[in-house]
């Protein structure tokens, strides 16, 4: 699916205009005048249309005029899971938006899951804390579990689906 922006310029005597590349912003920013004839610089740039992993992808990037090209690569180029380490990196572990930014640098481990619970019970049936034996399992305290998973990992949602996740 296409992403449809709108850029809003900030002078109020401006129409401003809707478009899906940065080509497109480029040609249509250039030629815009605002009622005095003058040429108008500066936008807001707004998401109106797309999948909502790109609008939080927008909102992550705190999309402005100077990342447009840079967010709609980003739209085509990540698949969905590049998109949530980059929402993740971005939104909640404290990094910053660079020129060159790419989901694969960072270290972040994500599960569609809905709680630290759930985690627990996961690592509990993969094996992560030694192998129990199958009547042993019903004595595990979960919650517990869960609390100490705390310390490193984190409930978010993102585009509507519940994630856990830890910032490496």
């Amino acid at each position: 699916m296409t992403v449809t922006l709108h850029a809003q310029p900030y002078d109020i005597t401006a129409t401003g205009f809707y478009f899906e590349t940065a080509e497109d912003f480029t040609t249509k920013s250039r030629a815009l005048r605002n009622d005095y004839g003058e040429p108008v610089e500066e936008f807001e740039i707004q998401f109106i249309d797309g999948d909502a992993i790109d609008c939080a992808l927008a909102s992550a990037f705190g999309l402005h005029q100077g990342n447009i090209a840079q967010y709609l690569e980003a739209v085509e180029a990540w698949d969905t899971h590049g998109k949530r380490v980059a929402i993740l990196a971005l939104r909640d572990c404290g990094f910053d938006l660079t020129p060159d930014l790419h989901p694969d640098e960072f270290d972040i481990d994500i599960y569609e899951l809905n709680s630290l619970r759930e985690l627990a019970e996961l690592f509990v049936e993969d094996g992560f804390f030694g192998e129990l034996r199958e009547q042993l399992q019903v004595y595990v305290d979960y919650d517990a579990i869960a609390r100490d998973l705390g310390m490193d990992y984190a409930e978010a949602t993102i585009a509507g689906t519940p994630l856990v996740y830890r910032c490496g």
